[in-house]
């Protein structure tokens, strides 16, 4: 199996394990970026299944599962720049768990608070453990003042993380109270600022088409997005075969029903 740039450097796994993030060396082709802008355009006036949207009802806030239905990103998921890099993290086959466009637009895209990945994918959906992996790629120009995603570095290693659970209004469905800003599964302030001290917040800045990886436990936000410019971040989940939860009952375009292992696309084209 032949494996990415980013998958193939010892650093670079090493770099995972210890702080469970890394940004890869190459950025996705910008063909990629301007399909998926081109996308998001379209949903502005005619939202697909998946669609999630701001307290107004109006902004845009998420679109999931699009690659259910587009086989350009249906594709995206089997890119080798991509797929080996999970496969390579995992020691495993993967399967798409989750994929996911947030999008925050210009003045409106509202936070998302301190919170854990794998809080949802356990409690929700009964995943056994956090071996999947978020790959993230900058559709725009991700800024401080646009809302980027913030990591506290290290702290998926953390033994315990205490949680705020809150039960979704009894407006709207389950699954869109996943994605709100205000989560059902939060991280405790007081834990938020005892990791600060020794773990300072970075946010995954860079031009549209940078792309990073991120662990499931790993404690992260994002602001409000303060500026004139969208905010918008293509996320794959990748879930190792042999981790494939047992109780899903959320939506298909939500979380992956089929585990079949991914084949890696014969080439980069799309």
């Amino acid at each position: 199996m032949k494996s990415s740039k980013a998958a193939e450097d010892p650093s670079t796994r090493r770099t995972y394990q210890e702080e469970g993030w890394f940004k890869f060396s190459p950025i996705l082709d910008q063909r990629i970026i301007s399909y998926v802008c081109s996308s998001i355009q379209g949903w502005t006036s005619k939202p697909p299944l998946g669609a999630a949207f701001e307290a107004d009802g109006a902004a845009l806030r998420a679109v999931h599962g699009c690659h259910l239905y587009d086989d350009t990103y249906e594709r995206l998921t089997r890119l080798p720049m991509l797929l080996d890099t999970a496969r390579e993290i995992l020691e495993d086959d993967v399967y798409v768990y989750q994929f996911k466009i947030n999008i925050k637009q210009a003045l409106e895209g509202r936070e998302w608070p301190w919170h854990t990945d794998f809080s949802f994918w356990s409690n929700e959906d009964g995943m056994p453990s956090p071996r999947a992996v978020n790959i993230a790629v900058n559709v725009d120009d991700v800024r401080e003042e646009n809302g980027p995603i913030l990591l506290l570095p290290g702290s998926h290693r953390a033994d315990s993380i205490p949680q705020i659970v809150t039960p979704p209004s009894s407006s709207g469905s389950d699954w869109q109270a996943n994605v709100s800003a205000e989560l059902p599964y939060t991280v405790e302030e007081s834990m938020v600022q005892k990791l600060l001290i020794h773990h300072p917040q970075t946010p995954l800045l860079g031009p549209a088409g940078s792309v990073f990886a991120f662990h499931p436990k790993i404690i992260h936000s994002s602001s409000r997005n303060r500026s004139r410019q969208r905010r918008s971040i293509l996320i794959i989940t990748y879930n190792a075969v042999s981790n494939v939860p047992k109780s899903v009952t959320r939506p298909e375009f939500l979380v992956g029903w089929d585990p079949t292992p991914l084949q890696p696309l014969d080439g980069t084209v799309l």
